[in-house]
């Protein structure tokens, strides 16, 4: 009760000293220069700190954005209440929310289905083979790398990195230094590989949505994007142990259902991206559709255990196996609830945050301001550039919805190099990006934002790579130049 009066006590005390502006042209009041508007930004840059500062407080991320969401939007609805408009926080918080359901919804069928397929022991089993092989730790650092680079495209960045991040868990078994730069070379890799594909971000399907760019036309970003990954790559292998892991040889045995519900994690995807190519649905319809895929399978291995589990010990005894048998003594029914309760809530509770302290200063409108100052003021190429790198920080899907939303004139090899910058640029930070910010939920300790930060200086030399590289690839794209 405290908490709440004072809440309330510091709205009303901040719209007792805002100015009342003029409204603008789209009904709402602009209120970039005003004292609420000065606050919000206050409070978002103080709770981003303390995500910045997780490490060291051992508080986890969700706690300040989630804070700090509620707070923005509180003074921003006590303000419009208290000029007449309630209708119009209203409608803009519950887009936000819409915004942030169809994200969550998205990340969290992926790490069902991440779970499950860890439960089956098919991550145990990826381990195995990769330690049989003989793979060393630069093996594995390049390996998982160019997968995540050519697997995102498909099932787009954030869950090829959640896929890539377990396998690397698995076979380093706590090597600490050698998890955080695998880590980072997947949030790289992954994002380089999104960049060039309509499926692989969000950015570029709101781009390609919007008809910016077409579908076979963000090939053209395929080199651009993969300097954008090799060069920080071949600095920091430089950095990795030239040592096999030391994890024992083991036998696996992949639990029964463990590739036919890979096959249907495939399958997922593969709604998703036909539900929105063909039909131009959210994807996140196909995948909700695919976890309707894993509850039916559930279902069926529940109710063929008890047979499969009398041929696996007749098999067993005939054998000898005692150890098989204790094995299957312990097996529990197969259970898709569990695999739901085991997704990173911390994360996704993040992205709310997030979603909704971007949102908020947006319908203050300084997401516009800070395009409008952009393109208005700078070249349309210094502008991408930088907008690029400002996605490390705010999140690339607000800025790109901002530059949508502002359409300024710019030539099609622009609209591409804003693609690339959106897309590439979020690897700077571990929180610009979702594939980054759901690593370091699921190699807790291992995965930070400070030891991604001290690898920023290499990263940006690829960033740069890959725009000049793009600036020279597609020169007939740009039918001006800003």
């Amino acid at each position: 009760m405290k908490i709440n009066g004072l809440l309330l006590f510091c709205c009303a005390w901040v719209i007792s000293v805002i100015p009342s502006p003029a409204l603008a042209a789209q009904g709402t009041l602009d209120l970039t220069s005003s004292t609420l508007g000065l606050v919000c930004i206050v409070v978002f840059v103080l709770a981003y700190a303390l995500v910045m500062l997780e490490e060291k407080l051992h508080m986890r991320k969700s706690k300040p954005v989630l804070v700090a969401a509620g707070i923005i939007w509180l003074m921003i609805g006590a303000y419009y209440v208290n000029q007449g408009q309630p209708d119009v926080t209203e409608h803009a918080f519950r887009h936000n929310l819409l915004e942030f359901a169809e994200l969550m919804l998205f990340l969290l069928v992926a790490m069902t289905y991440i779970n499950a397929l860890e439960e089956r022991r098919l991550f145990d089993s990826l381990r195995a083979w990769m330690i049989q092989k003989g793979f060393s730790y630069k093996n594995l650092f390049w390996i998982t790398g160019f997968l995540s680079f050519f697997i995102s495209p498909i099932a787009d960045n954030l869950t090829t990195a959640l896929l890539m991040c377990a396998v690397v868990m698995k076979v380093a078994d706590g090597d600490k230094e050698f998890i955080n730069l695998s880590c980072i070379n997947i949030v790289i890799a992954a994002n380089a590989g999104g960049a060039f594909s309509p499926f692989g971000d969000i950015t570029t399907l709101m781009v390609w949505q919007a008809g910016m760019v077409h579908f076979s036309e963000f090939l053209a970003l395929f080199v651009p994007s993969l300097v954008n990954y090799i060069v920080p790559a071949l600095v920091m292998s430089y950095f990795v142990a030239d040592r096999k892991p030391s994890a024992v040889y083991e036998r696996v045995e992949l639990k029964r259902g463990a590739l036919r519900i890979l096959t249907l994690f495939l399958l997922t995807v593969a709604t998703a991206v036909l539900s929105h190519s063909l039909l131009h649905l959210p994807p996140v319809l196909g995948m909700m559709m695919g976890l309707g895929y894993l509850q039916f399978f559930g279902y069926f291995l529940r109710m063929t255990l008890p047979g499969s589990l009398a041929r696996k010990r007749a098999m067993a005894e005939r054998e000898g196996d005692q150890e098989r048998l204790e094995k299957l003594g312990s097996v529990v029914p197969f259970d898709v609830f569990s695999k739901v309760s085991r997704a990173e809530w911390d994360t996704l509770l993040f992205f709310y945050g997030i979603v909704m302290c971007v949102g908020g200063l947006g319908f203050l409108g300084y997401l516009s301001l800070m395009s409008e100052i952009l393109y208005g003021e700078w070249s349309a190429t210094y502008a991408n550039v930088f907008l690029g790198i400002i996605s490390a920080v705010i999140d690339n899907i607000p800025v790109m919805f901002a530059v949508l939303s502002m359409q300024p004139e710019m030539s099609h090899g622009h609209w591409l190099l804003i693609t690339l910058t959106a897309g590439v640029g979020g690897s700077l930070l571990s929180i610009g990006s979702a594939a980054g910010v759901a690593l370091m939920g699921q190699a807790r300790g291992y995965y930070t934002f400070m030891g991604h930060l001290k690898w920023a200086p290499v990263i940006l030399l690829g960033y740069i790579a890959s725009i000049l590289c793009h600036l020279w690839l597609n020169e007939s794209a740009f039918s001006v130049f800003g």
